[in-house]
């Protein structure tokens, strides 16, 4: 299985759950989206141990070669439009930056490992979902 993490599921990880330890361990490959880097930069910034947990962000994005770094690209942008789109037409509207995270995971074709209930509203969206 392909695994892309979710900025809770990360923190999850980093606070023991060790539901989210065992997909990710099963993983072929653990995507990280530039999205969720942001968010989670964004969120050691206004914490008290900004150094630390950049720190461990390094460190996970650096085990054994199975953590990607995923970029945002022209494909991603159209994946995104189409998100957005069939949203908008629900009436189910997603946060920008979880929509950029589904159209990186449906680019991929990985599974999103999320405590975020609102993915579900992304049809054709692979989901762990750890509540």
């Amino acid at each position: 299985m392909k695994a892309l993490i979710d900025t809770n599921a990360y923190t999850e990880l980093f606070l023991g759950n060790a539901s989210v330890a065992e997909v990710l361990e099963d993983a072929e490959v653990i995507y990280v989206s530039v999205v969720v880097i942001a968010e989670l930069l964004s969120g050691f910034k206004a914490g008290n141990k900004e150094k630390e947990n950049r720190q461990y962000l390094k460190e996970f994005l650096r085990q054994g070669g199975r953590t990607v770094v995923l970029p945002v690209l022209y494909e991603t942008a159209e994946r995104f439009s189409l998100i957005k789109d069939a949203l908008r037409k629900k009436g189910r509207p997603l946060p920008i930056n979880d929509i950029w995270i589904a159209a990186q995971c449906m680019e991929t074709g990985a599974t999103l490992i999320t405590f975020d209930k609102h993915f579900r509203d992304v049809e054709g969206l692979l989901i762990w979902e750890g509540f």
